[in-house]
């Protein structure tokens, strides 16, 4: 969890408050304390550069040599102690341009990057594509995550739920926008690899041509880095190949980004298993240096009930999906149950419908509610015609010749939380029931296959049967052994894997280059400040998220075709501009607060800056009550609200969200913007006129005294 206080913002306190008691006397002395002030400021502002950590370091050291007073000392030995205790953060600062804490107003990361576990600078990626800038912003993506076109179609999409915009409608649909410009950047040769870092002349062996394994070779060969890939499939691309079918995830697209991999260097031997076509210890007497193994989940649980071992047609889940991805179409059978409440009983359901099943019947033992496959998926497979009994546990297969016909079941009631934190289905006698079925498919998780690695004896596995790594830095109890993936998290996301491969990256560069790793996990990095649009505050409040277009249900109940067809230009252009830039707006309620308690207009209806308790917003209502006067753009701490003239208007507005406009008042002599016409009402409200009608013209101050010296001064004399 991110620290409540920042360290660099607490040091800025400290350092503010001897500067403001007058401890420091001495001249010299405080010149350097403020000269420190200023260069932490700048690196909590975003401002900082490389060498202004080392700056701080040397000014601080500056004020407790000598024959420095304690004050002056106290001071020095407090930034001292900050950047010795927190160096990483305050490198992190200047590196990433994010604060975890909050504290650094400039440098909060927005909760969908945030929440995204390859850290993509989302805010910025979809104003580039609002912008029309595809290629930009597919930039902008493979900074953090190598798979845009992929993430695209198949992501779990926790950005999307940590969307401030769901707390006024909908999230933005940031996966499918994702996609839309990948294709759009491809489409016009636009989409290119980021050039190569010099050859460091050195040698990484990635076990598994998986996601992680993948982007863990990405960012590897940019660094320099050559890097060769053992995989026991034919082909690449791991569990996204063999493991999510195609009517989700065409594999021409797996085999496009695969490309752009292969583009940089790197080396794809096929068809191996590591610890029986090649050992560890060949690898190393060929040069390699590090090691990072990325063998995914392959191996799939047991249901553990009579008769699971003795029929043919007990398939488990993933070898299903795998023998239909290499090319395998068979039916498994006409009436077939699925055991399971995941995305991968989903996809086999899906797929036997395809291959032609008359009946496929989901069974799972808790209710709706708790499965944890995705919303979406679960919709798309019951109109495709799965079907779905809840509350159900299976005991028994029954058979006879070696075929099965039925599957035994008891119904089951929800008791108190397991260890998951789920309540535990109970069984409820009394209530066995039978599902005539002619094949069953369990698909109740995976396991690592840990034969592989065998021989990797000083490698340590988890009480789950995973590899055991330190978290931040992937490191395995081996030195030079690194891991993540499924192999670390157990069955996960793909996402999920590309954030582990993109942190071991990371780590095994600073081993061969014998760096220290770091303690703390890696920020989100803000890749860019793209410029905000503007948009009306009517049309922010009507547009709404879009409709996928869907491939008509007899094809998708007879063929592998990709079943979401894409967004139009025209969706994906207007879906950005329902970004709300959590990047800039911080949502920390200033510009609200002074409105309401100390202007007394309360004109700004932003319910949506309460996360957790959201009420009504609309930004319409804004401009009924504002009069203009610019106090909740001069209190945001971070730019988001702005006023400015243009033309002949004062245009108030929230991350591009134009909030109000109003006429300006000029005054009629010479010309000077006096303000609003609502503004002007209120400062005569409350102080009285603010500017002078004469003959039918108003004029501002400065004219009115010329005006009243003329008439009142009495002439002069010599």
């Amino acid at each position: 969890m991110p620290a409540k206080v920042c360290p660099v913002n607490d040091t800025i306190d400290k350092i503010e408050a001897i500067l403001e008691t007058g401890q420091l006397t001495q001249p010299r002395v405080r010149r350097i304390a403020e000269d420190i002030l200023e260069l932490i400021q700048d690196t909590a502002w975003g401002r900082a550069g490389s060498s202004h950590i080392a700056a701080i370091g040397e000014l601080a050291e500056e004020l407790t040599t000598g024959k420095m007073d304690p004050n002056s000392r106290k001071a020095g030995q407090i930034v001292i102690a900050a950047l010795s205790e927190h160096r990483e953060i305050f490198v992190s600062h200047v590196e990433t341009g994010n604060c975890l804490s909050g504290d650094c107003v400039r440098l909060v990361p927005a909760p969908c990057q945030m929440t995204c576990p390859s850290g993509i600078d989302i805010p910025s990626y979809l104003s580039l594509i609002g912008h029309g800038r595809d290629a930009e912003a597919i930039e902008v993506i493979r900074k953090d995550n190598p798979f845009p076109w992929i993430c695209g179609l198949i992501c779990t999409r926790p950005c999307e739920i940590m969307c401030v915009r769901a707390r006024i409608d909908t999230p933005v649909s940031i996966k499918f926008l994702k996609a839309f410009a990948a294709e759009k950047a491809l489409s016009e040769r636009r989409y290119v690899n980021p050039p190569k870092e010099p050859d460091k002349h050195k040698k990484v062996c990635i076990i598994g041509a998986g996601p992680a394994g993948l982007t863990a070779a990405y960012y590897l060969a940019l660094k320099g880095y050559g890097v060769r890939i053992i995989e026991a499939l034919p082909m690449a691309g791991g569990m996204m190949m063999v493991g999510i079918p195609r009517y989700r995830l065409p594999r021409e697209i797996i085999d496009r980004e695969v490309a752009m991999i292969e583009e940089l260097g790197v080396e794809f031997r096929f068809n191996i298993l590591f610890g029986e076509d090649i050992t560890f210890e060949q690898l190393k007497d060929e040069g390699f240096e590090a090691f990072f193994f990325a063998i995914g989940a392959h191996k799939s649980w047991k249901l553990g009930i009579p008769g699971e071992d003795h029929f043919l047609q007990v398939v488990e889940a993933i070898d299903l999906l795998r023998k239909v991805a290499l090319g395998e179409r068979h039916i498994p059978g006409k009436k077939i149950a699925i055991i399971g409440g995941g995305n991968v009983a989903i996809d086999a359901a899906r797929t036997c419908i395809r291959l032609g099943s008359e009946e496929v019947t989901i069974i799972y033992r808790r209710t709706r509610s708790e499965m944890p496959a995705d919303v979406d998926e679960v919709e798309q497979a019951e109109v495709e015609g799965v079907k779905f009994s809840f509350l159900v546990i299976p005991i028994g297969i029954t058979g006879v010749e070696g075929k099965i016909t039925s599957l035994h079941c008891l119904r089951a009631e929800l008791g108190p939380e397991d260890s998951s934190g789920r309540r535990r289905p109970v069984p409820l006698e009394g209530s066995d029931h039978y599902f005539e079925v002619d094949a069953i498919i369990p698909a109740i998780g995976q396991r690592v296959d840990q034969k592989c690695m065998d021989s990797l004896t000083d490698v340590n596995w988890t009480r789950r049967n995973t590899i055991d790594v330190n978290r931040v830095s992937m490191e395995t109890s081996m030195e030079g052994v690194f891991a993540a993936g499924d192999a670390v998290l157990g069955p996960a996301t793909v996402v999920e894997a590309i954030g582990g491969g993109k942190k071991a990256a990371d780590a095994i560069d600073r081993f061969l280059s014998g760096i220290p790793q770091p303690k703390v996990p890696p920020v989100p990095v803000r890749r860019d400040r793209t410029e905000w649009f503007d948009v009306s505050a009517a049309t922010k409040m009507i547009l709404k998220r879009p409709e996928m277009p869907m491939l008509n249900i007899e094809r998708r109940q007879t063929t592998f075709q990709q079943v979401e067809l894409g967004y139009t230009e025209n969706m994906v252009r207007e879906e950005a501009r329902r970004c709300l830039r959590c990047d800039i707006c911080r949502r920390c309620g200033e510009c609200v607060e002074v409105c309401r308690d100390k202007m007394r207009i309360n004109a700004l209806q932003l319910g949506y800056l309460d996360f957790d308790h959201p009420v009504e917003t609309d930004f319409r209502l804004t401009e009924e009550k504002c009069i203009a006067c610019g106090a909740c753009a001069e209190s945001c701490p971070n730019g988001a609200m702005t006023i400015e003239d243009k033309k002949n208007e004062r245009v108030l507005s929230l991350c591009g969200t134009i909030l109000n406009r109003q006429k300006l008042v000029h005054c009629e002599r010479c010309g000077t913007v006096i303000g609003s016409v609502k503004y002007l009402d209120y400062i005569r409200k409350k102080i009285g006129k603010v500017a002078r009608v004469t003959s039918g013209r108003m004029i501002c101050g400065a004219c009115a005294r010329k005006e009243t010296a003329k008439t009142s001064l009495p002439p002069a004399t010599f």
